[in-house]
């Protein structure tokens, strides 16, 4: 695994539940600010229940993708009081 994907884990690890960042903040925090695809494409490899990368959104607001499909996605964010578009 890469220093910047072990990175993105680590900060996305760190979302409470209840919340949630989009993949340019999370690129931000990493210190790659214009590597939000990257972010993008990390998370999506992710199957680890311990990395809530369900938690990280689109800049617009919108949901985004997830490896467990976009519905599956919009539940458990429901399910933890997230608000999003």
């Amino acid at each position: 695994m890469s220093k910047f994907s072990e990175e993105v884990y680590k900060i996305v690890s760190k979302i409470p539940k209840g919340e949630v960042m989009t993949y340019k903040e999370v690129a931000i925090a990493v210190g790659k600010p214009r590597a939000y695809r990257a972010v993008g494409n990390i998370l999506n490899k992710n199957y680890d229940p311990k990395i809530p990368c369900h938690r990280v959104i689109r800049s617009d607001g919108k949901i985004g993708g997830y490896n467990r499909g976009e519905m599956k996605k919009i539940e458990i964010l429901r399910k933890e009081g997230c608000k999003f578009n």
